[in-house]
């Protein structure tokens, strides 16, 4: 058994801790990369507890030169840890009142380690959801880049994994950009549900020493401090959040990184991957692999993982504070490396995407253009219904006798509906059809254009509601 000595509990134990609950209870080993804002609420609470009257002016100021000295040791790697530090905050106040004596012990006055790792949770995960929108936007100009000169390089749009209608590329990569603008949004939203500060809740009832809590926010940073007390330490909605926004996005991620590794197969040739993001087979010579995308679509399910055991963790805890919510920390961690690091390799890959135009011009299939043909039928007053009935039949005439819908004499057009004149033949051009879906939205080169207009609005911070143009 270890003995109490020096913990900041021990007073009311007479015997030692199991060893094995050391470790199991101990967080130190992924907390302590809360140091910073562990550090940033010591001095804060520091001059709260000045301000009250608790502390003088002279303690205040042996406080912040040693908590500057104890965040220069944890920044250049010399901080020394102690098999006594059960999580960040005791290894914080630990060494600093080995640096300024016992007067380091009234820095937790009124405080609860409950109202401090709720507060450090909150800081973190407002400067993740920054450093993760950053991510983002780098991903997001690159998919911009890559359409801009590929409005009208034509490819085939699949719907089932069959070709379904013609689309641009340039089309293609914004449908990720506004995917990718939806996560911005849930992370600023996260953000925003995390700015309010539970320092001052105490352990649960309150803060007894006359802290003033709006002195504290404004001091973090924060924009409100929290209502009640209760919720306030048992709060991990926005731990919830976080990681529902991570999965959110990882989901996107794999969609893109699926599409690419087809796209990049020989069965496809659509694309070619960098060799900095592919590699080798330790048999084959002649394999280049996509494990990048592979992993990003494997870690979806790592991420998707994290918000189900959280969710599980949390269910049916009793209120305030319990020591389940130590569990909170390790999901959270990984599910922001895990999304920063596919964010950043994903962004990598796209930047250097190479487009084989002719290989998606030569796929592309003339039966993309059937809605084209029902439309030219609606267009002479055919019910789009009875149309969509006789371009079916037209088609499964083009399987029967093997030709293509270009290929098919007028004769047999005419045999299934007389509003057919010479003309349909023009139907039957990849451009053209690219050019009729002009509608906001759409996939035509001017609709596109729009798009690409409001796109870069939006990362260059404007509100974009409509991609009309006057």
């Amino acid at each position: 058994m270890t003995e109490e000595k020096g913990k900041m509990w021990g007073g009311r134990f007479s015997g030692g801790t199991d060893p094995l609950l050391e470790r199991f209870n101990a967080s130190i080993a992924f907390d302590r990369r809360m140091w910073r804002e562990d550090i940033a609420g010591s001095q804060a609470y520091a001059a709260a507890l000045e301000r009250a009257g608790l502390i003088s002016a002279e303690e205040c100021g042996r406080w912040q030169d040693g908590l500057r000295e104890v965040a220069d040791e944890l920044e250049r790697g010399k901080f020394s840890w102690s098999e006594q530090d059960e999580d960040i905050h005791m290894a914080v106040e630990r060494r600093l009142t080995e640096v300024v004596g016992p007067v380091g012990g009234k820095l937790h006055t009124g405080r609860s380690r409950n109202d401090q790792i709720a507060t450090d949770m909150r800081l973190w995960v407002k400067q993740a959801c920054l450093e993760i929108d950053q991510d983002l936007r780098a991903l997001m100009t690159g998919l911009l880049e890559q359409a801009r000169p590929r409005v009208t390089t034509l490819m085939p749009g699949f719907t089932h994994l069959q070709q379904a209608q013609v689309i641009s590329v340039a089309h293609y990569l914004l449908s990720f950009f506004w995917m990718f603008e939806r996560d911005r949004g849930r992370f600023r939203d996260t953000a925003a549900r995390a700015d309010e500060l539970p320092l001052g809740s105490g352990a649960l009832a309150g803060n007894a020493v006359g802290v003033d809590r709006h002195f504290l926010a404004r001091e973090l940073g924060f924009a409100a401090v929290s209502a009640n007390s209760m919720d306030a330490v048992g709060d991990r909605d926005f731990v919830v959040e976080f990681i529902s926004a991570a999965s959110l996005a990882m989901v996107h991620l794999a969609h893109l990184a699926e599409d690419l590794i087809i796209y990049s197969s020989q069965a496809c040739r659509f694309v070619s991957l960098s060799d900095s993001f592919t590699t080798g087979s330790s048999l084959m010579p002649q394999k280049k692999n996509p494990d990048s995308l592979e992993l990003v679509r494997g870690k979806c399910g790592r991420v998707t993982g994290r918000l189900s055991g959280l969710l599980a963790t949390l269910k049916g805890l009793p209120s305030t504070y319990n020591k389940d919510l130590q569990e909170d920390k390790e999901p959270l961690f990984d599910s922001f490396d895990t999304l920063r690091d596919s964010l950043r390799i994903t962004a990598g890959v796209v930047g250097t995407l190479e487009f084989s135009a002719e290989r998606m011009r030569a796929c592309l299939d003339e039966f993309l253009l059937a809605t084209d043909l029902a439309d030219y039928l609606v267009a002479r007053g055919m019910p789009f219904r009875q149309a969509h009935e006789v371009i079916g039949r037209i088609v499964r005439e083009c399987e029967k006798t093997k030709t293509t819908p270009s290929e098919l004499p007028l004769e047999s057009y005419r045999e299934q509906s007389e509003l057919f004149e010479e003309d349909v033949k023009e139907v039957l051009n990849f451009d053209a059809s690219l050019a009729t879906r002009a509608s906001e939205g759409g996939c035509a080169p001017e609709a596109v254009q729009r798009q690409l207009v409001a796109a870069e609005e939006t990362l260059a911070g404007g509100e974009v509601r409509s991609m009309d143009v006057e």
